[in-house]
């Protein structure tokens, strides 16, 4: 994969992109659903590094947390081998939005 792959930069230390996935700022949580009793899970930046134009917190489908890739941030911290992570969060993750809530009988 090309994204795991490059020389490392003198700089950062790092090669590649950076995927926020992999940051312990990079968090999960809950927003409500339309349906009373259900939610969404989002993933949200700690660090307050997701800002939408207008300032903002910016939030992530939780489904869609792999993508989420930089070339820098100063607040990046990983969690660990990011190529063994990100392939093993891309196939356990749902592959669409998913409502959450009580179990239903």
């Amino acid at each position: 994969m090309s994204d795991f792959s490059g020389d490392i930069d003198p700089t950062t230390g790092r090669n590649g992109k950076i995927y926020c996935a992999n940051c312990k700022h990079c968090k999960l949580v809950s927003t409500p659903a339309d349906s009373p009793n259900e939610y969404y899970l989002r993933v949200r930046c700690d660090a307050g590094k997701w800002k939408k134009k207008l300032g903002g917190e910016k939030y992530y489908k939780y489904f869609t947390v792999t993508r989420r890739s930089i070339e820098y941030c100063d607040a990046y911290e990983p969690m660990g081998e990011v190529k063994d992570f990100i392939r093993d969060l891309k196939r356990t993750l749902p592959i669409k939005d998913e409502t959450y809530g009580p179990a239903t009988l």
